[in-house]
C-alpha cells in the first residue's frame, strides 16, 4: 500500500495540475521514493495508433519511477476535451465514483511509497448527475493537494475550493501558486494574500517557465511529508 497518497485537484481546469502533479513526483523521486500515478478519468484523448491516449496522462506515465502501462495510469480515457460526464455520455459511457476509486485503489496496492491521483478539472466537477470528481477522494480518504492558478480571481477561487475540501471533511496536504497569467497585476501581493488567508502550507510557487519539464518544476516544490 502507497504510504502516501495526495489527489491533485485545481481551482479551475487549466491551472497546471498536471504539471504540479508531475512535479511532485519528480520532487519524490529525487529523495529516492517509489512513486506511481493514476489519472483514473480523462477527457480529450487522441489515438496515435495504441488507442485513445491524454497528454496528461502519459506525462505521468513517464515521470513516475514505477513504470505502469497506459491502460492503468489513465483507466478511462475520452475522445472529446469537455465536461468528463458529458464527455462519456456522448459515448455511451457510465461513469461512477465507485469504479474511479476501485482503479486509484489497485494502483495504491502496488509496490509505491508516493501516489499521485490527478482528477479531472475543479473540485466539483461532474462525472454523473449526482456524483462529482471530489466522491474520488472522499472514498480513498486521500489528502489534497490544491493547484491555484494565479491570474485575476484566484484568490475568490482558492478561498472557496479550499473551504469545499475541508467541508468534505479531508485535509489539504498544502497548495501551490501556478503562475497562468505572467501579466496579471500585483502578483506577489496576491500570493502574499492567499499565504495568509489559507491555513495550510504553501508547497511551492511555480514562475511562468520557457522549460516546464518535471524536473524545472521540481526544483520549485516540497513535497508534504506528514
Amino acid at each position: 500500500m502507497a504510504k502516501k497518497v495526495l489527489f491533485v485537484t485545481g481551482t479551475d481546469t487549466d491551472v497546471g495540475k498536471t504539471v504540479i502533479a508531475a512535479g511532485l513526483l519528480e520532487a519524490a523521486n529525487q529523495k529516492g521514493l517509489r512513486t506511481a500515478a493514476i489519472k483514473p478519468v480523462a477527457a480529450g484523448c487522441e489515438d496515435r495508433g495504441e488507442g485513445p491516449q491524454n497528454d496528461d496522462a502519459l506525462l505521468l506515465q513517464a515521470t513516475a519511477s514505477l513504470k505502469l502501462s497506459y491502460q492503468q495510469v489513465n483507466p478511462v480515457a475520452l475522445d472529446l476535451p469537455m465536461a468528463p460526464h458529458i464527455a462519456a455520455q456522448e459515448q455511451g459511457k457510465m461513469l461512477t465514483a465507485n469504479r474511479l476509486s476501485g482503479f486509484c485503489r489497485g494502483i495504491s496496492i502496488l509496490p509505491a511509497d508516493f501516489l499521485i491521483i490527478e482528477g479531472a478539472g475543479g473540485w466539483r466537477v461532474p462525472i454523473n448527475k449526482r456524483e462529482t470528481m471530489a466522491e474520488i477522494p472522499k472514498q480513498l480518504n486521500a489528502e489534497v493537494v490544491l493547484v491555484v492558478g494565479v491570474r485575476l480571481g484566484c484568490i475568490n477561487h482558492a478561498l472557496l475550493t479550499a473551504q469545499a475540501i475541508r467541508a468534505d471533511g479531508l485535509k489539504i496536504a498544502g497548495w501551490v501558486a501556478n503562475i497562468v497569467d505572467p501579466e496579471m497585476l500585483r502578483v506577489d501581493e496576491n500570493i502574499d494574500t492567499l499565504k495568509q488567508m489559507l491555513f495550510e502550507p504553501c508547497l511551492g510557487v511555480i514562475p511562468r517557465l520557457s522549460d516546464v519539464s518535471p524536473q524545472q518544476v521540481a526544483s520549485h516544490l516540497t513535497i508534504p511529508d506528514r
